[in-house]
């Protein structure tokens, strides 16, 4: 179809073009539209960024908040990269915990309850004052497409009030929206999410593409008035009392902070799920969609579990300008008459009103192998998918990818590499090598045990994996580039003296005169601050971030060397090039299901050729020989093991 044309009822209808030319184009205001449209302007680009309501922009759909295991460090990633959520969250928290402390740094993960409507109106604020970004209510119904030299190649978008946007990049972060279908009990309407509309016409759009879509489905919970809760019969739970901020760039958080509160279900509360199951649109086989493991609904939680008699309930505040309360841990899609009457056997809860009822969402979703690792379509240039399209759940995993993608677009808008995060270099960098490599099979969720070098991958160390790179994208402003490079300094200068340090005062069942410090530090009961105790004439360095580093080199120093060794070996796998537009299929020597898979993704090195199920370490060491011999005599490989690297 001709941009500037429609066709309703068999008769031409023309759609009004926007003079403004855009560079950038990105659909839905969700966490990761919010961030792919900031990181646009932000590196230069014309950015508009279009949603079907201005005022949901941001919107909390679930749980009031950010982070939690493995999220928090994505949420660090993303603000070493330039992006918002950090800022947001720090300007917006009204809890702050850090999770798994009592376990090492390569687990601990930053959690934050968030005032989730100042958390939205902060967003919106940022977006509306930042250069370059215009924000506009439009709900996308179509691409407009033309042929390239290399197939078919995005133009741009056009609305269901027959707008049409011109641009050569557009992200799509739809969210849940996709032919949106809401489940209560054996009720069930379409909507986006409760009272909003779906994106229908969108959904039809991709599948015209002839992408692979598939259904998936999420839940959330009911939402509680705090004036029918019964606190002295909850537990309360405080946060940390000296909040740890998201963002490097927020220096103290000095916001009001409220506690969260704990009950839980009972076999009562068991007793009245299950009376209600013949009413569930999960168990009556409605729901088609396939749900999240990881955080299965109240009803598949008691079904799944039954030697379990109590299951735990987090009741979280929603903001400190409201009383509505989200009690985490029972999503649910049963009739409400059962919900109430579930709420109402749990302590604390006797009397409770709903403000909201809980339900389940059913959406659409695309096959995430469809894409590149720069999260662009294969086959139509310039189209970027991110966020739940890609079938992640997670405000996180949204953002990440989002920020991904509109970095990537502009960086192929600019004619320069794209930027693809290895496995040893960030959680990003996991997520979308899970992602394009193996594809979703549910929800996909991030966890520490996805990242095989998490020791490396730390909360505390993203700013110095990965602002540099922020700094070179135009992301990150020179002002803080250079407290980095001072913090890397100080780190650096803190090291060299731990080496040269000794004890020299002996303490009662401490360690010798002549000690070296740094052996001293090892200890795991001595912390950094104590060497000034053993030592007069040593000083600690005065940054508390350039403190942390230190003492968690020292102390994790054999683990961290022997990880940045496999780090290493993997990015030899990565630095092996695999020609784009390979033909796999002349690979005689795998098997035809191998090189129908690998022909599928197309992996562009042979680190990601590695990764992909079910191709095999015979099969890698197999396709790098071929490799090399097309490389020609006397080319220089970089040197990688003859079993792929994989043993």
């Amino acid at each position: 179809m001709k941009p500037g044309e429609d066709k309703k009822d068999g008769k031409e209808s023309v759609r009004f073009r926007d003079p403004a030319r855009y560079d950038l184009i990105v659909v839905g205001a969700g966490h990761a539209g919010c961030e792919a449209a900031w990181a646009g302007a932000r590196m230069g680009m014309e950015t508009l960024l279009l949603t079907i309501s201005i005022d949901q922009v941001a919107h909390m759909s679930c749980n009031p908040s950010i982070g939690g295991l493995a999220k928090g460090q994505l949420v660090r990633e993303i603000d070493a990269l330039g992006g918002l959520m950090g800022m947001a969250i720090d300007a917006t928290g009204i809890q702050f915990r850090v999770l798994n402390t009592r376990k090492g740094p390569a687990v601990w993960s930053s959690r934050a309850q968030a005032d989730m409507y100042h958390y939205k109106s902060w967003i919106r604020e940022a977006l509306e004052g930042q250069e370059k970004l215009y924000l506009k209510q439009g709900l996308v119904e179509g691409f407009l497409l033309e042929e390239g030299p290399r197939g078919r190649r995005v133009q741009g978008v056009y609305t269901q009030s027959g707008e049409e946007f011109l641009g050569p990049a557009v992200v799509i972060a739809s969210g849940t929206f996709l032919n949106g279908l809401i489940h209560v009990g054996m009720t069930h309407y379409p909507a986006g999410r409760a009272g909003e509309f779906p994106s229908v016409g969108l959904a039809g759009a991709l599948a015209s593409l002839h992408l692979r879509m598939g259904r998936l489905k999420t839940g959330t919970t009911p939402r509680l008035d705090a004036k029918s809760i019964d606190f002295s019969r909850c537990t309360p739970q405080f946060g940390d009392e000296v909040p740890r901020p998201f963002s490097f760039r927020t220096g103290k958080i000095e916001r009001e902070q409220v506690p969260c509160w704990v009950t839980r279900t009972n076999t009562r509360t068991h007793e009245i799920i299950r009376s209600g199951l013949d009413r569930s649109p999960l168990f009556g086989g409605v729901i088609k969609g396939v749900g999240p493991r990881y955080c299965p609904s109240i009803e598949d939680k008691v079904v799944r579990f039954p030697e379990k008699d109590s299951h735990q309930i987090f009741l979280e505040p929603e903001g400190l300008q409201t009383r509505e309360y989200y009690p985490n841990g029972i999503p649910t899609s049963l009739p409400i008459d059962i919900q109430l009457r579930m709420l109402h056997s749990i302590p604390g809860l006797e009397n409770v009103r709903i403000m909201r009822p809980g339900y389940a969402i059913e959406y659409d979703f695309a096959d995430p192998t469809q894409l590149g690792w720069d999260l662009m379509v294969k086959d139509i240039e310039g189209l970027y998918l991110a966020g739940q399209v890609n079938g992640t759940s997670g405000y996180e995993e949204a953002a990440a990818q989002g920020q991904l993608a509109g970095i990537n677009a502009c960086l192929r808008i600019r004619g320069d590499e794209p930027l693809i995060l290895g496995r040893g270099e960030a959680y990003m960098g996991v997520l979308v090598d899970d992602l394009v490599a193996k594809g979703v099979s549910e929800p996909y969720r991030l966890f520490t045990s996805r990242a095989e070098h998490r020791l490396w991958l730390r909360e505390d160390n993203a700013d110095l994996r990965l602002m540099e790179k922020g700094y070179a994208l135009g992301l990150i402003s020179a002002e803080e580039i250079g407290r980095l490079r001072e913090k890397r300094r100080e780190v650096e200068k803190g090291l060299g003296d731990l080496e040269k340090g000794k004890v020299t005062v002996q303490v009662p069942g401490g360690p010798k005169t002549g000690t070296p410090l740094k052996s001293v530090l090892c200890r795991g009961d001595v912390s950094y601050e104590d060497l000034g105790e053993l030592n007069p004439s040593f000083k600690p360095v005065s940054n508390p971030s350039a403190a942390e580093q230190i003492a968690i080199q020292v102390k994790y120093e054999g683990y961290i060397k022997r990880q940045g060794e496999l780090v290493d070996r993997m990015t030899r796998l990565d630095a092996m090039a695999i020609p784009e537009g390979m033909d796999f299929g002349l690979l005689k020597a795998l098997s035809t299901e191998i090189r129908d898979r690998l022909s599928q993704v197309r992996p562009r090195t042979l680190g990601q050729a590695s990764r992909i199920p079910g191709v095999t370490p015979a099969a890698v060491s197999a396709l790098m020989i071929y490799l090399r011999s097309r490389r020609g005599p006397g080319k220089k490989t970089s040197p990688v093991p003859e079993d792929g690297g994989l043993s």
